[in-house]
């Protein structure tokens, strides 16, 4: 018996309603949630064509042949970003004609294994045991709307493809839990002169996984108490007179207590270490995560809300990179200490459900800017007035000059006598000499770089 995939029929609507344009097929990303018995997909999204591709129609099994797994994979990097907590890339679709109905299976078994392994190389947080490692694969015949379900263990890359269900259900999200939670963070990731030759992403990245540990390992507390993992979620709740649990619109808030004492069995150790500079990440983020409502444990909800912690501020520093390599700007010598906004967070809600997706914006980029992303990304259009803008962006400081020390021992950030307000980003230059540097005020996470003159 395979696993069952219950979906939404706004989903089957969406994926009916494609039009291959004369090209030989469409591919695209399955959106949902996992659980033990069965696996939840709320939403279908087609990864946008190249436009400096041409299809050749008079050969497209060669064209199946040759999908572009690198498009599609950077795809899903894109789409993960404007998942919350508890969402994650199911699967992938492939719709194609009559005459590839045969010809698909190799293409889209290495088209899910692609996309996996590239999502989990930018993961702070690994897969648990528990965890289904199962991915789906769905085929669709354009002319006799056929439909073929299948998984992949993605764990395995000898797996072989198992039959599954697909079974389409009427407003599958409109009842789903939502947790919301805000988490100040204040990270210092040192960079040693040993880790000179890697990259500031990289650094930052490793900074990150240490940081990573300590979220994990926290108590997480949801509406202010602290419960067994193994409870229902709803424990307690208010029945209806049909006996069912009212779920509707519900919200729970969740607080983030992290351990400062270690156990008693663990040895601490000190580490000197000379340093070229340091990253410094300032500010609260606001998180969001969404389980479903048949039967929630605890844990599942807990475990939804890290991944959300770990994911948005893992996403905002890699936004921002991104940023840098498209946006270089010539290296300012007389300044040592810099301040930049990072991305700050936008959700928008899905039309009958009670899910948001969300996305991340400059300050200087416009609502429609990212109402056209949401379209690119997601083939799905929204409102502008729909968007909610999570965190205000209030003052950018900037400070020109820090002293010259060997050590990355003082963390506190100089405030400048006059701090700058300001709604536009400030773009920092990554340079191989004197390096500039992030930060954010307090409604807005914000990453500064401290760099030492030699």
């Amino acid at each position: 018996m395979g696993r069952t995939y219950i979906v939404e029929e706004t989903v089957g609507q969406y994926l009916s309603n494609i039009n291959l344009q004369g090209k030989a097929f469409v591919s695209g990303l399955l959106i949902g949630q996992c659980s033990s018995q069965k696996d939840y997909v709320i939403l279908a999204t087609r990864t946008p064509p190249k436009e400096e591709l041409n299809e050749n129609l008079k050969h497209p099994k060669a064209k199946l042949d040759n999908l572009d797994e690198e498009w599609a994979t950077e795809h899903a990097n894109q789409v993960s970003r404007m998942l919350p907590g508890g969402l994650l890339v199911l699967g992938v679709f492939i719709i194609t004609t009559l005459e590839l109905a045969n010809d698909f299976q190799n293409a889209l078994r290495r088209l899910i294994f692609a996309v996996e392994k590239s999502m989990n190389r930018k993961r702070l947080w690994n897969f648990t045991e528990e965890e289904v490692s199962e991915r789906v694969t769905l085929h669709i015949c354009s002319s006799t709307k056929k439909i073929l379900c299948r998984t992949y263990d993605v764990h395995d890359p000898k797996s072989s493809a198992k039959p599954a269900d697909w079974k389409y259900q009427n407003g599958l999200s409109t009842s789903w839990l939502s947790l919301e939670c805000t988490v100040h963070i204040n990270i210092h990731i040192p960079l040693s002169t040993t880790s000179v030759s890697y990259t500031l992403e990289k650094n930052t990245k490793n900074g990150l996984t240490r940081w990573a540990k300590q979220i994990e390992n926290s108590v997480y507390l949801i509406n202010g108490q602290v419960k067994d993992e193994d409870c229902d979620l709803l424990e307690g709740q208010k029945k209806s007179s049909r006996g069912n649990t009212q779920t509707t619109s519900h919200c729970f808030d969740v607080r983030v207590l992290t351990q400062l004492l270690l156990n008693s069995d663990h040895r601490s150790t000190a580490t000197v270490q000379i340093c070229s500079g340091s990253v410094n990440l300032k500010g609260a983020v606001k998180c969001r995560a969404y389980v479903h409502s048949h039967k929630p444990k605890v844990k599942d909800a807990v475990q939804a809300m890290k991944r959300d912690i770990l994911n948005t501020v893992a996403d905002r520093c890699e936004i921002l990179f991104e940023d840098l390599l498209l946006n270089e700007i010539p290296e300012k010598k007389d300044s040592e200490k810099e301040f930049h906004i990072l991305p700050h967070r936008v959700f928008v809600p899905i039309s009958g459900s009670t899910i948001m997706l969300c996305d991340y914006k400059f300050g200087d980029e416009s609502a429609e800017e990212i109402r056209d992303h949401f379209i690119e990304m997601l083939d799905h259009v929204i409102q502008i007035e729909d968007l909610e803008i999570a965190e205000e962006i209030n003052t950018a400081c900037m400070s020109s000059s820090m002293n010259s020390q060997a050590s990355s021992d003082n963390t506190d950030d100089e405030q400048p006598k006059q701090p700058i307000k300001t709604t536009i980003v400030l773009k920092i230059q990554q340079n191989i000499g004197v390096i500039a540097a992030f930060a954010v005020t307090v409604l807005a996470v914000g990453i500064s770089f401290h760099y030492f003159s030699d």
